[in-house]
């Protein structure tokens, strides 16, 4: 018998939660679902389009256009630069509005701070 440790309890815990999640959350082309996810170091989005099964662009806290904040800032200063580079990216792309889809994550933090990041860079959810 395997021995369970605390971190697979944990990510098994999220996965659970992520999955009652996305019954409910699902994009479309006219409202894609902004994905999140977070690791220890890093975090990175995507605007998928789940009618087709297509991401349609995406960002993560080590893309070079956040390397001078990434140099200074916290890992939640750079969740909210990221969120707002999605954002930029997105209406670029003429997507505004999007189904905010948080993996399971608890709603605090840099998964907070992310969403008001996007929010502020001009995306509605």
């Amino acid at each position: 018998m395997a021995l369970r440790t605390k971190t697979k309890d944990r990510e098994e815990l999220r996965n659970k939660r992520h999955r009652r999640v996305r019954r409910r959350v699902n994009g479309s082309q006219e409202r894609p679902r902004l994905v999140v996810h977070r690791s220890n170091k890093n975090m990175s989005a995507q605007l998928a389009d789940d009618v087709q099964g297509k991401v349609l662009l995406g960002v993560s806290t080590l893309a070079p256009e956040l390397k001078d904040v990434r140099e200074s800032a916290t890992k939640k200063d750079l969740a909210k630069a990221a969120g707002k580079l999605i954002a930029e990216k997105a209406k670029a792309a003429g997507i505004t509005k999007v189904v905010f889809d948080r993996g399971g994550y608890l709603y605090h933090g840099r998964i907070a701070a992310f969403a008001e990041g996007a929010r502020e860079g001009g995306l509605e959810f």
